[in-house]
């Protein structure tokens, strides 16, 4: 048997059938040109229409992503079915069978960040721009993928939250209301009179202009602690106004400035310590003396 003149044989007929098939493959390759081009005049369209209809920023990119896909998926079959013509669509739904229950255990993660960033999309709570919080992640919401959602935190870092991390544990979504409650804690000494103090850091508060006066403010005196009275201090500012942290800064430099004025004391910790046996005192001198005899 000729091996050789087999070989050369079918390498021979390769040929001819990849020659045969080159106008196949240019159309093919030609579709795959086209349907980029119509995947981005799509994506394009679909923005625009989007940006006057008012849309929320993270629905337009799940749009603008789902329009991109089907006309790719689209596209794609189509190549396909002018490349390789025994392929059909309705053949690879059929041969998915166990094959795609294995693809779905591997790629489960992919396919929950998937879901997770649709529903993410749809739901109105959580947008682009908001500043959230979320399993020990703080930061404001810079860009939504189908995949995963791009966080820059207060201290400048970009993290990246898989979507499923997003949709499956609380988020706290700080800035959905701008009207925000703060809060802090003073405590003042025992021998002071409580009902002056109140008074006092009421009108410290009044003098603070980033406070709400509409929603009012909170005095109240909340526990005797160890060395001080302590008074629990709420109020409500306008975040959009002024940040939050100003607002308090401000808050608290009026009443320590309110209190030293009415003469009231915020008291250091003290510590009491007690002995079961009466206690020895030597000077100095004596200790001396005792150490170098």
């Amino acid at each position: 048997m000729n091996y050789a003149a087999i070989l050369s044989h079918e390498i021979e007929a390769m040929g001819k059938a990849f020659v045969q098939e080159l106008p196949s493959l240019a159309i093919a390759l030609a579709i795959i040109v086209l349907t980029w081009t119509v995947a981005r005049v799509m994506a394009r369209t679909s923005r625009r229409i989007t940006s006057r209809a008012h849309v929320r920023d993270d629905l337009k990119q799940l749009v603008e992503t789902l329009v991109r896909l089907v006309v790719w998926i689209f596209g794609t079959l189509i190549a396909l079915t002018v490349a390789i013509p025994s392929f059909t669509p309705a053949s690879v739904f059929a041969s998915l069978g166990v094959g795609a229950l294995a693809i779905g255990f591997a790629f489960q993660d992919i396919f929950e960040n998937f879901l997770a960033g649709v529903l993410i999309m749809l739901r109105e709570k959580m947008n682009i721009g908001d500043a959230i919080k979320c399993g020990g992640i703080a930061g404001k919401v810079e860009k939504i993928t189908l995949r995963e959602t791009h966080v820059r935190q207060l201290s400048g870092e970009l993290t990246v939250v898989p979507n499923s991390m997003l949709f499956k544990n609380p988020v706290e979504i700080l800035t959905d209301q701008h009207l925000r409650r703060n809060e802090i804690v003073v405590g003042v000494s025992y021998d002071t009179d409580l009902l002056e103090a109140q008074k006092v850091i009421e009108q410290a508060l009044l003098s603070v202009e980033a406070i709400d006066k509409d929603k009012g403010t909170v005095v109240f005196a909340q526990e005797f602690n160890s060395s001080s009275v302590d008074f629990l201090v709420q109020w409500w500012s306008d975040t959009s106004v002024q940040d939050l942290r100003l607002t308090k800064s401000q808050v608290i430099f009026a009443i320590k400035g309110a209190l030293d004025g009415a003469g009231i004391e915020i008291p250091f910790p003290n510590v009491t310590n007690t002995f079961k046996e009466p206690l020895s005192f030597l000077s100095a001198k004596a200790l001396e003396k005792k150490r170098a005899a």
